[in-house]
């Protein structure tokens, strides 16, 4: 029995399905950052601080965020300064490559259902972006005098951040799941 030609898809449609230069650029610089990030709370690590920066993000309480704040040395708050300012960086990064992924994603998809998923997964990186930025602020503000305000707020901040990447990500799952072609063929 003969089995079917395989058919080739044209050049224009090959380019098509790549991803663009502009995607490429923001995940290798979002994946620099993140390692960079990721080096930096090393240094944090603390008893009081198992996790470093991550229990400053959720410390909840001016107590709790005055005792990591003691448990760091001069130059490990000065760290912690540094990955704060760094993560409205990370937070540019990340926000425009989701984006770009998200519109990449819905090129092909023509359905009100699937440009619907489209736009919410839009507003949850963005309502995740927004909140990393606030948490920065307030922790930064934090580590001059915390106070049970601003603590709490960061915590807050910090959960609805996860929880915008979290579900903004299944959404993307879902949206790439539905395709009717496959973005290369085998």
């Amino acid at each position: 029995m003969k089995s079917a030609p395989i058919q080739r898809t044209p050049d224009s449609q090959r380019t098509r399905r790549r991803l663009s230069e502009r995607l490429k650029v923001g995940f290798a610089l979002s994946a620099l950052l993140a390692i960079a990030l990721l080096l930096i709370n090393q240094l944090l690590h603390t008893p009081q601080a198992p996790q470093g920066i991550v229990n400053l993000q959720l410390a909840g309480n001016a107590a709790y965020t005055r005792d990591i704040l003691q448990s760091w040395s001069p130059q490990q708050q000065a760290w912690a300064r540094i990955s704060l300012l760094l993560d409205f960086l990370m937070v540019a990064l990340y926000s425009i490559t989701l984006f770009l992924l998200t519109r990449r994603l819905l090129i092909d998809r023509p359905g009100v259902r699937e440009r619907t998923a489209g736009r919410w997964v839009l507003i949850l990186f963005a309502l995740a972006a927004v909140s990393d930025c606030i948490e920065n602020l307030l922790l930064l503000n934090n580590l001059k005098e915390p106070n049970d305000l601003f603590s709490l707020a960061a915590t807050f901040s910090a959960l609805v951040k996860f929880t915008g990447l979290l579900l903004g990500s299944a959404g993307l799952v879902i949206i790439r799941a539905a395709r009717r072609h496959p973005l290369t063929h085998a």
